[in-house]
């Protein structure tokens, strides 16, 4: 698994009362990424019991004092979500009531990030529910990677540090000195993320996918905006779930004459059909972040799975030294 490069944070001695008050503590979720922070870090990662009681109860237990501590629980709130989220909720509590002097939520993922608005009545705005029980359990700070979009930010009523993942990904696809690439939007809503990935690469051209969406989880393409014919194309997304829109895209990208696909996301929720139509041979690669860990009946061959974790390392020890986290991406 790659990670993007920063320099590893170095702890001087007369830090080191500084650093004994930051700890880091892992959900269920995603320990491997935990572990790869804290790696990063250069502390261990917290002791902490969690387990369920008979009747599926989620019991937490922290294994060593946080009390005057800024507390840091990583935990994306994947599939299974509503457990995920639960159990991010009850550390958070055991923390506060532990006297931590801060606590930051991490968030790799955000899950019900796509219900961020009413597209019909009598629907709930999910995004904003989240945002308020996670709130409200106590936490003071949230950092969250690639949130489906900007206005979640504004649901919480905290700080909201957000970061992204795509230096990782820019960095990979710089080292694979792709020719003649052009990079593409799957839908009008990626635009923006399209276009600044292909600045990156080098002044790239971009293209976007126009499709009409017939459903939850369905999409119907409909045609392509841009010049890709002899091309090798670099789709980018947020978030790949059920692959229908990515791999539809792929396809009337080989109709007008790509002569490559290559698909870039930072979450891999990898529901539904996905393993079936991402390894279907539309895609030369797929790559992906590790902010959601993929089970190894759902790894296909063309999969190459990047790590976030000295980004998110990084971002902690920027929030713990009160510097800017924002700077990291100039």
């Amino acid at each position: 698994m790659r990670s993007v490069l920063l320099p590893t944070v170095q702890t001087s001695p007369v830090e080191s009362a500084y650093t004994d008050r930051l700890r880091v503590f892992s959900g269920s979720a995603n320990p491997d990424l935990a572990l790869q922070v804290t790696r990063y870090l250069g502390i261990p990662l917290g002791s902490i019991i969690r387990k369920r009681f008979a009747d599926g109860e989620i019991y937490v237990q922290i294994q060593e004092s946080v009390r005057g501590c800024d507390v840091y629980l990583i935990q994306p709130t994947a599939h299974p979500v509503n457990d995920h989220l639960m159990e991010l909720l009850i550390m958070i509590d055991a923390c506060k009531r532990a006297s931590a002097r801060q606590i930051t939520a991490v968030l790799p993922y955000y899950g019900y990030a796509r219900a961020d608005r009413k597209t019909s009545g009598r629907e709930s705005i999910t995004a904003k529910l989240t945002a308020n029980l996670i709130t409200k359990a106590g936490v003071n700070r949230v950092l969250a990677m690639d949130l489906h979009s900007q206005q979640i930010q504004a649901y919480f009523d905290i700080p909201v540090d957000h970061i992204y993942g795509s230096p990782v990904l820019i960095q990979y696809l710089l080292e694979k000195n792709i020719e003649s690439p052009v990079v593409v939007s799957p839908d009008v809503g990626g635009v923006a993320r399209a276009r600044y990935l292909a600045k990156k690469l080098n002044d790239a051209p971009w293209a976007i996918v126009d499709k009409n969406r017939q459903g939850h989880n369905e999409a119907e393409v409909m045609s392509v905006v841009g010049d890709v014919y002899g091309k090798t194309a670099i789709l980018v997304d947020d978030i790949i779930d059920t692959a229908g829109t990515i791999h539809a895209a792929g396809r009337a990208l080989l109709a007008n004459g790509a002569k490559a696909i290559y698909a870039c996301a930072t979450h891999a929720v990898f529901s539904g059909q996905a393993m079936q139509r991402l390894s279907g041979g539309v895609f030369e690669e797929v790559i992906i972040t590790n902010t959601i860990p993929v089970p190894e009946a759902k790894q296909f061959g063309q999969l190459q799975t990047l790590s976030v974790a000295n980004l998110l390392g990084e971002a902690i020890w920027r929030i713990h030294e009160d510097s800017s986290v924002s700077s990291m991406f100039r």
